[in-house]
């Protein structure tokens, strides 16, 4: 018999419906396979009591016939950059050692109160920057997925502890963060699905900063109809941010109708690239005539500021992670490296708690936001970002949604690149635009490359229409058909 930690979500929440097993077994089932990966290193802090307790609540509510809904007694895991009451945050940085926030995130607290059981809090790159999870202090994750000659490969990131949790199946969903593609690249490497939102869609109430005008939350899950169902249990506007859009919620799992018929495509020409592997373009047109067969219509279209998207989002984003990072300076909670003077203890304290790139990063924005270089860095990549963010809205006059490769890359094996970080930083070059924009991004696997790696397609749709997007990546998924496994799981892949 199947455990039931390999479930897909939907399939999970049918089961507690019907009475076919109880939270707390689903749970359990997790939590042993929560701990039979451990040598995947998906977890900075476990919290397998927390999800014992919160699973006999959800039987609780069933058995008074009032369960909270879809996500009810469902296992998830979070990723470390959200504030957990009473739990270890650390956004994989030692400058937040033994920080236990006295309050709860918007997110975690909205999939708390749809009943959702927290197994622990996962791996990232240390505050969220990287796109391999290797600069996390706690260690690299290992993606469920296997080289070809079997070496240990890099799950993406910054999310990677919670990609590579669903994708070994120790949950059904697991929560990400999405600054430069952050959700949707890992996704891609893994081979399971990865959301980001709309910005706005996610309050960031009480999630770690990296950049605040380009962060948003967003689920992992194993199938579209679970993403679905999963952020509709996330989202909401949130008195609490200024940056948390008063919209509506709207029942995203409804608007998969399997329908796309007469939905326009758009195919922008820029996301072909010079050295692009011929695999990655072979699957993105079979992409495009997947979704031909099922009636959508073809348009290509052209994107021309989307090269400057990535090297304007590489000033813009360290500038504003240079500014929310300075709150770290051992006074108020986290490490404290002591000094002859508070300067001195500001300097050691920092010194010792950022890892390197991290300080990279701040000190990138620090300069580009310096007298001198404000103007010529600074402005120049916001009135950049003014004309990709037009450019999109000029083209989506035009189509429903665009399709587009999700990463350059199958993943790639832990340690490579990091001598290379312009290298590292290309991994985000199809995801980044998105950030940019303010659009919603789903990464859907879609094939695997010669070595048997998943690879992944994205779809991008206009501001606050997730509907048409989870249309749109629901007949790609379908038609795909991807079923491959990782070998950690004795399955067919890597």
């Amino acid at each position: 018999m199947a455990k039931l930690n390999d479930l897909t979500l939907a399939e999970a929440r049918d089961g507690l419906a019907a009475g076919d097993f109880s939270a707390v077994e689903l749970a359990e089932d997790c939590i042993a396979a929560m701990e039979a990966a451990r040598d995947l290193n998906l977890f900075i802090t476990e919290t397998p009591e927390i999800a014992r307790e919160r699973a006999a609540q959800s039987d609780a509510r069933r058995a008074a016939g009032g369960a909270h809904g879809a996500m009810d007694g469902i296992p998830i895991a979070v990723k470390d950059l959200f504030c957990t009451e009473g739990v270890l945050t650390t956004a994989a940085s030692h400058i937040l050692d033994g920080f236990h926030p006295p309050y709860e995130s918007t997110v975690s607290q909205n999939l708390i109160d749809a009943g959702a059981v927290m197994l622990g809090k996962t791996n990232l790159d240390e505050f969220a920057m990287g796109s391999a999870n290797m600069t996390s202090y706690y260690g690299p994750v290992k993606n469920p997925w296997v080289g070809a000659a079997g070496e240990d490969l890099v799950p993406g990131g910054s999310s990677g502890g919670s990609v590579a949790a669903v994708a070994a199946n120790v949950c059904p969903g697991s929560t990400g963060t999405d600054t430069g593609g952050s959700i949707r690249q890992p996704a891609s490497l893994c081979g399971v699905v990865g959301l980001k939102p709309t910005y706005g869609r996610c309050s960031r109430w009480g999630i770690v900063a990296f950049a605040s005008s380009l962060d948003q939350a967003g689920p992992f899950a194993r199938t579209v109809r679970d993403s679905a169902i999963m952020l509709k249990a996330m989202a909401g506007h949130d008195p609490k941010d200024s940056t948390s859009a008063p919209v509506e919620v709207p029942d995203f799992e409804a608007a998969i109708t399997g329908d796309v018929k007469g939905l326009r495509v758009g195919i922008p020409k820029e996301y072909t690239l010079d050295g692009m592997p011929a695999e990655i373009q072979a699957l993105w047109d079979r992409g495009a005539e997947w979704l031909k067969q099922q009636g959508a219509e073809i348009v290509p279209v052209s994107l021309p500021h989307t090269k400057y998207a990535l090297p304007a989002y590489y000033i813009v984003a360290p500038a504003e992670a240079s500014s929310n990072l300075a709150r770290y300076d051992g006074v108020r909670y986290g490490l404290r490296v002591d000094g002859d003077s508070l300067d001195e203890m500001y300097e050691n304290t920092r010194g010792a708690g950022f890892g390197a790139e991290v300080r990279r990063r701040v000190m990138i924005g620090t300069y580009v936001l310096s007298a001198g270089y404000y103007d010529a860095y600074y402005v120049k990549a916001q009135q950049v970002r003014t004309k990709i963010l037009n450019e999109f809205k000029q083209t989506f006059a035009d189509v429903d949604v665009l399709l587009t490769p999700t990463a350059p890359n199958a993943a790639f094996p832990i340690g490579a690149k990091m001598d290379d970080p312009v290298a590292m930083y290309l991994n985000d070059i199809f995801t980044v635009p998105a950030n940019m924009a303010g659009l919603p991004g789903i990464s859907v696997p879609a094939g695997l490359d010669a070595d048997g790696l998943p690879l992944g397609l994205q779809i991008v749709a206009k501001p606050f229409d997730e509907e048409t997007m989870f249309r749109a990546a629901d007949a790609l998924e379908r038609a795909a058909e991807f079923t491959a496994k990782p070998k950690y799981l004795g399955g067919q892949g890597g």
